[in-house]
């Protein structure tokens, strides 16, 4: 089997290091990653901006892209062999709730919903002091061997998350739904070197619905948390609800 790993922390990020030695017993492993950090460009790809690759060691390729993009150059034929799957990350930060949507990591992911196995996007709960990159890794490990035993459908995409914790403290596995977030923080305005105004944008708003049974409550209580994700945006709940608005006069 051959599998791509991507990420959008950028090829030189620790946790693609680990994903790629974590998912290479179970087959050929080649990594295409953007050459620098592509947090929160979701599934962007490059239109106007020819791309270029550089292999910096075997099986290894650094490109000036986005994470769909990389997915998107394998599937397309850049590679030989087309991979059989796509795994991304481990992200250094979670992708809980809304984060889905900017996510660039999931963004590589659902590129692979075209191969034969499930697109996988891994990420890590954290993001200061001790990375348990490790933990990660043997999740990420576990849930490949899963996977090799029992198939899922080809097209599915797991978003999947990880306690920043040692693995012993890892509570169990836990299927989810998305949770919910508030809208994000204010603005952050500053001046640059010349005296001009900027704006950083604010923090990712605060848990609104953190219940049982979603991706943050898992995370909460130490839990793995996996949620397979659909392409199709379409709201079919509310499809006659459309219907009927539009035949009112």
């Amino acid at each position: 089997m051959r599998i791509l790993v991507t990420n959008d922390d950028g090829i030189l990020a620790p946790g693609i290091v680990a994903l790629a030695n974590a998912v290479s017993e179970f087959g050929e492993v080649i990594v295409i990653a953007p050459d620098r950090n592509n947090s929160g460009v979701s599934s962007a790809i490059s239109l106007e901006t020819p791309l270029r690759v550089t292999e910096i060691r075997p099986n290894w390729f650094q490109l000036n892209g986005t994470p769909a993009d990389c997915a998107k150059l394998a599937l397309s034929g850049f590679l030989k062999q087309e991979p059989d799957m796509v795994v991304s990350g481990i992200n250094a930060g979670q992708n809980l709730g809304d984060d889905v949507i900017y996510s660039g990591t999931v963004g590589a992911a659902i590129e692979g919903r075209f191969l034969g196995l499930p697109g996988l996007a891994f990420s890590l709960a954290g993001h200061d002091g001790v990375m348990y990159y490790d933990t990660a890794a043997k999740v990420a490990n576990l849930i490949m061997k899963r996977l090799m035993k029992h198939p899922l459908e080809a097209g599915m995409v797991l978003n999947i998350n990880i306690p920043n914790i040692p693995f012993d403290q890892i509570a169990g596995f836990q299927a989810v739904r998305q949770g919910d977030r508030h809208f994000s923080e204010p603005l952050k305005p500053t001046l640059d070197g010349r005296n001009k105004e900027i704006y950083w944008l604010g923090e990712a708003g605060k848990i609104r619905d953190g219940s049982l049974g979603t991706d943050f409550h898992a995370i909460s209580t130490n839990h793995v948390s996996i949620m397979p994700i659909q392409v199709d945006l379409t709201d079919h709940n509310r499809l006659n609800m459309i219907n009927h608005w539009l035949k009112r006069e």
